[in-house]
This record gives structure tokens, sequence and C-alpha cells, in this order.
């Protein structure tokens, strides 16, 4: 069974994440299908897309597949090929990109979808930055992706507690567009989605492509990137990241000794 389902009718796309025994986590698997689909309605002039669980589902998505993730050592997030690299194809997407938000959004999840141009969620849909919980850090462009999102007083709630907000609370502090019951979202979805398709093409991808740059366009002094990089490194190679992810995969709380 494919881990995207993907439907492409016209010019509206829905691509349907349905690893249900990783609660669509993005593992190397899931992230190749899902920037293939990306590249056939890419392909395709699909001008709006909706990118979804299986209706009904409890998870979103629970962020990075921690089973990938190495035991030890630097920052396991390097690379394009996995959650970063579908960040920046959403990001870079010819055309808006809708996620259609049921069930809880996890980690590095959150990432992928505050990376959306729109986000439509039911009303028991929940957003936790987790990576506390395991002895990790929030990769900086997700950090930046939660200050262009949030106010930072809410960033670092997010970021020290790991507790997650309901789709109340995100639509309040603007993380979330609309908020619908379970039987609405879909046709509220698929509503904006035509609206967009209906307008014209090049004009709506050339007013995305504005948007990402003048998001993307404070440059961060070198001295701060190397300061939040050494930070990273400090905490990918500590025994707390080592006990966290250990702790996960043995379903069993973290005994912290860092200090």
């Amino acid at each position: 069974m494919p881990l995207i389902e993907l439907q492409h009718h016209d010019t509206l796309g829905i691509l349907t994440m349905n690893d249900g025994a990783r609660r669509n986590a993005f593992s190397a698997d899931l992230c190749a299908e899902l920037r293939a689909a990306f590249d056939t309605l890419a392909a395709g002039g699909a001008r709006a897309v909706i990118l979804r669980a299986p209706r009904g589902a409890k998870v979103w998505s629970s962020g990075a597949f921690v089973d990938e993730l190495p035991p030890e050592g630097p920052e396991p997030y390097g690379g394009g090929e996995g959650l970063h690299g579908i960040v920046r194809r959403i990001r870079e997407f010819p055309a808006p990109v809708i996620a259609l938000i049921e069930g809880g959004v996890w980690g590095g999840a959150c990432e992928v979808a505050f990376a959306c141009d729109l986000r439509v969620a039911v009303a028991s849909a929940t957003f936790a930055v987790t990576p506390a919980k395991l002895g990790l850090i929030y990769n900086i462009s997700g950090v930046l992706a939660l200050l262009r999102s949030v106010p930072v007083a809410v960033a670092r709630e997010l970021l020290y507690t790991a507790q997650p907000i309901d789709a109340g609370r995100a639509w309040v502090l603007g993380l979330v567009n609309h908020v619908k019951t379970a039987d609405e979202i879909e046709g509220f979805a698929l509503g904006v989605a035509a609206q967009i398709a209906l307008n014209a093409p090049l004009s709506v991808a050339a007013a995305k492509e504005e948007l990402r740059l003048l998001e993307d366009a404070l440059a961060i002094p070198t001295a701060i990137t190397a300061r939040m990089l050494e930070l990273r490194r400090q905490v990918y190679g500590s025994a707390d990241a080592r006990e966290g992810l250990a702790a996960f995969r043995e379903k069993r709380p973290p005994v912290w000794q860092e200090r």
C-alpha cells in the first residue's frame, strides 16, 4: 500500500498521508513518496493542493520518525531528503498548499503544518512541539517558523513545556485560519482550494513566492548562527539526548542527567 494517496482533479490536488502504523511520521519512505507526489502535481499544473491525513485520523502526523534517528552523535536532521526537504518543497511549491488537520500535530510535523500556506483544523486538533520530551532541540528553521507564526512568549511556552495547544487557541493565535467540525472540514477545505484555483495561477504563484522571499529576507548574523549550531551540537551529543531517544523507544519515562 502506498504511503501517500494522490488524487488530482483538474486543477486541484489532494495528498493523503496514509502510514497509520507509524502515525504518519516523516520517515524516509513517506518523504520520498511525498516529494514524488508534489512533483507529479507540479508537472500536472495543480493550482491548489490539500495535504491531509485519512478522514477522522487521531494523528495528523507524529513528526520525525524516531526509529530512523541515530542513537547518538551529531544533529540527525541534516540534509534535504527528510522532513526538512518536505518543508522546503511545500514552501517552494508553485501553488498554495492547504493543511487539512484532524488529530494531533507533533514535533517536526508542526514545522510541516506551519510551512503550508493555510491551515484548516477540526476543533479537536492539537499542536505540540515535543523535542524537550526527548532531550532534543528544535531545528533552527522550526524555531524561525514558530517566531513567524506566534508571539515569542507563546513560542517559549511551546518549546519549554512540550504541551499541546488546541485548535481553538491556535486559531486565536493565528496558527490556524479556520476551525470547522469534522462534518464540515473536508467540504470547506475543498471550497477554499477551488476558490484559489479560480484565480490567475501566475498571480497566485508570484504572491506565494513574494511572501516566501520576504519571510526569508531576515539575515541571521554569523555569530548567532554559530552559537545556535554549537547549542545544537551540545544537545545532540548529550547523555540526555541518548536517554530521551532510548526512553521513547522503550516506552518508559526518561531519567535526565544533564544540568
